[in-house]
């Protein structure tokens, strides 16, 4: 059967049809063909008597990245109609059409039965039924079946960018938090997305009591995010929980779509945005302990001779190499990390000499510092309305009202949930608020889940030890507030409201910034 080949504008050929349903019943098993669009017999697929596993298909590709370009044709020996568990194939495979041959108590085709995919959902359902046909009465031309299912995909997708290689994504969160706290979390990927210049498709969130351990989410759910990113021509889908590596591969293999998670688009927004060599040195050295535990266990080179004497042995595989090279390169990186922190060290001794007091910004990223900190010394560092415009820290003079200098200092923001090799990684940089008198708790007043915030702000803190070191909060954004009654009660509260937009409004956060350093430092340490 493998050397057949069928007619393009026909399912399956009338006598193609009628040996496939005389040798399923003689062995009493389902067998299915795929066919590639050319007429090809690509693959002969023999089941047992309910049902056929279809091999994996990576080496197929869709058409502009849409269907597959593959239809499956399979006997059914007990006159099923086709079964949920053959729509589940359609869809997570991408077939071209998806055809069940009955057979009768004679061993001969009854009909055949065909559903595809559509291009919009109608009346709830993703995929349509042709009306049955038997072999020898194919009137309808399949290939210009195909063909205008694969116009209508291009015309409700932008295939144009993604050919373009833009990653076009569709956002997917599993929670198990209550529903204000898992919205406010997905809101804050889109924003995530935004910064990575990924172009957000569509939003998914579905609360469940537990987490599906293997897929995330359950079949139905995804099968329903396979067919939407179908529609929309995504080529990506970033879900708002680490993965383990285990969870990537299931989902990739289900879907056939790239996959990460917010750990992984986090380091690619640190990659990305890092500009000094301290700042690559850390986030090259998160990724690697990222990536490390998630290599492919699978090797198609087991046998790969690699440098073995007399070429004796199979040698190192090329999975053993790669870790091998990550594990070199980790430790090369955290030599290299070490002397950047001994150089810090000896930046913070010569700063002690001079006597000048310090005040650190800390806060939840886009809060606001780097503005702050521009407006407050005139300087012109990169700040952008987006979630980690800048991450290598930044040092400038300030002089206060009553003439007297400090050095303000600008640190890479916190996120909920930010990856923990990367704030072990930029432990160095972090380091720098050991030495500060005073931290500045910048809060963006302006964003409802403020208060959720500085909460995961406070938490950062504790886990640094940085709780002895007076604390200023600083509510930034009352330009862009919208609740005068937020505003009114965190000024009843004593909070500092500010923008760091306008100069004018800062002056009593400098004064009070004054007071708290003259009470710290003393006046015996040459403050005023």
């Amino acid at each position: 059967m493998a050397s057949k080949k069928v007619r393009r504008d026909t399912i399956i050929s009338p006598e193609l049809a009628r040996a496939l349903c005389q040798l399923s019943l003689e062995i009493k098993r389902q067998i299915g063909l795929l066919i590639h669009r050319s007429g090809k017999v690509e693959n002969v697929i023999v089941g047992d008597f309910s049902q056929i596993v279809i091999p994996q298909l990576g080496h197929l590709r869709g058409s502009g990245g849409r269907l597959k370009g593959v239809r499956l044709i399979h006997t059914h020996l007990a006159g099923e109609d086709i079964s949920d568990e053959d729509l589940m194939d359609l869809l997570f495979l991408r077939l071209d059409l998806l055809s069940v041959l009955k057979i009768t108590a004679d061993g001969l085709p009854e009909r055949i039965y065909t559903a595809h995919l559509l291009p919009a959902a109608k009346q709830g359902r993703n995929w349509a039924f042709l009306e049955p046909v038997h072999p020898a009465s194919q009137d309808d031309s399949v290939e210009e079946l195909i063909r205008a299912l694969e116009r209508e995909f291009a015309s409700h997708a932008g295939a144009r960018k993604v050919d373009r290689k833009e990653d076009r994504a569709i956002l997917v969160s599993v929670s198990t938090e209550a529903k204000g706290f898992a919205e406010d979390s997905l809101a804050e990927l889109v924003e995530l997305c935004r910064s990575a210049d990924v172009h957000v498709l569509e939003t998914v969130l579905q609360r469940r009591r537990k987490v599906n351990p293997r897929l995330i989410l359950g079949r139905g759910k995804l099968a329903d995010i396979m067919i939407r990113a179908l529609q929309l021509d995504a080529n990506l889908l970033i879900f708002n929980q680490e993965l383990n590596p285990s969870q990537i591969g299931s989902i990739i293999d289900f879907t056939e779509l790239r996959v990460i998670d917010r750990t992984q688009l986090i380091l690619d927004i640190f990659a990305h945005r890092a500009m000094s060599r301290e700042g690559k040195l850390q986030v090259e050295m998160a990724q690697l302990k990222y990536m490390l535990p998630r290599l492919s266990s699978r090797d198609d080179a087991l046998s790969r001779l690699t440098g073995g004497i007399g070429a004796r042995g199979p040698g190192e595989t090329k999975l053993e190499i790669d870790r091998r090279r990550i594990n070199d390169r980790v430790s090369r990186l955290s030599r290299e990390l070490k002397n950047v922190g001994r150089e810090r060290y000896r930046r913070r001794a010569k700063r002690r000499k001079k006597g000048l007091p310090v005040l650190s910004l800390v806060g939840y990223t886009n809060a606001g510092k780097s503005t702050l900190l521009n407006t407050l010394t005139d300087s012109k560092i990169v700040a952008e309305n987006k979630l980690f415009a800048t991450l290598d820290p930044t040092s400038r003079r300030l002089r206060f009202p009553a003439e007297t200098e400090v050095i303000i200092t600008d640190t890479v923001g916190f996120i909920r949930n930010l990856p923990a090799e990367l704030l072990k990684a930029f432990m160095a940089t972090l380091e720098e608020l050991q030495e500060a008198d005073l931290l500045v708790h910048v809060v963006d007043v302006s964003n409802p889940s403020f208060h959720d915030q500085a909460n995961v702000v406070e938490q950062f803190l504790k886990e640094l030890e940085l709780e002895h070191i007076p604390c200023l909060k600083l509510y930034n954004k009352i330009d862009l507030l919208k609740n005068e009654m937020v505003g009114e009660k965190v000024r009843k509260d004593g909070g500092l409201l500010v923008s760091a937009l306008h100069p004018e409004t800062l002056k009593p956060f400098l004064i009070q910034a004054e007071q708290i350093l003259g009470r710290v430092l003393g006046v015996d340490q040459g403050w005023r």
